[in-house]
């Protein structure tokens, strides 16, 4: 874990703020490691896939990293900040988003436009640092997770859904580093902000499509998926 640092102080406000039509534009990410955890059956190590989730103030449930895109940065660039003042980490961000969902806030104090929608973009990060200070230290706690648990704690639907296509891309890779050599990926900074979080180009994205593989956030039929223990291989830095 990295050493402690000043923070810089949340952005606030909505004077930034980007808007399409009646909805207000949200990115976010869903961050996440590869941790070596021993198999039940065999005794071995294998890698094993964890997100980090955020808590609000007083509630039990927890949500991934998001908030407002302003128009001053990039999806990929809010997605990043997002990430670093409500968790706390950067890592490197696939470019290819995760898919845009639409929904309505669920709380009166986050209403996201007069009628209240909102359209989010959400990415896969792969955490490389993770911070002992950050801007929203005092309001929020931060916790890795299983995937099952994840789904059990997750807040809102709509994350759900963008936690099973983040599994449906990462079984991809899985299936595409198997069959071919992958050498080094390039990355490029998102911005002198948040110089420390790369955004990693990627041909191997899977289309979020709408109506499929819908499960909702407390279905444990999931838990028998094979996406909860991925050989990820070079995925892993």
């Amino acid at each position: 874990m990295a050493s402690d640092m000043a923070s810089e102080p949340a952005r606030t406000g909505r004077l930034r703020q980007r808007y399409e039509g009646n909805y207000r534009l949200v990115s976010g990410c869903i961050p996440y490691r590869v941790s070596k955890e021993e198999n039940e059956h065999s005794g071995e190590k294998e890698d094993g896939i964890e997100v980090l989730m955020v808590s609000s103030p007083n509630r039990d449930d927890l949500v991934f990293p998001k908030g407002g895109w302003e128009d001053d940065e990039t999806k990929e660039e809010a997605a990043c900040r997002e990430a670093f003042e409500e968790a706390g980490v950067k890592g490197k961000l696939k470019e290819k988003p995760l898919g845009e969902w639409v929904f309505r806030s669920k709380s009166k104090q986050d209403i996201c436009s007069l009628e209240g929608g909102c359209k989010g973009y959400m990415f896969a990060l792969e955490v490389t640092e993770e911070h002992d200070t950050w801007p929203e230290r005092e309001n929020r706690d931060r916790k890795w997770l299983k995937i099952k648990e994840a789904f059990r704690l997750c807040r809102y639907e709509w994350m759900c859904e963008a936690l099973e296509e983040f599994l449906r891309v990462m079984a991809e890779d899985q299936k595409i580093q198997m069959s071919e050599e992958i050498g080094e990926t390039p990355s490029a900074p998102v911005s002198n902000v948040m110089a420390d979080c790369q955004i990693i180009s990627s041909s191997r994205y899977v289309n979020s499509s709408s109506g499929q593989l819908h499960v909702g956030c407390c279905n444990e039929s999931i838990a028998s998926s094979n996406f909860f223990k991925l050989e990820i291989g070079q995925t892993a830095k």
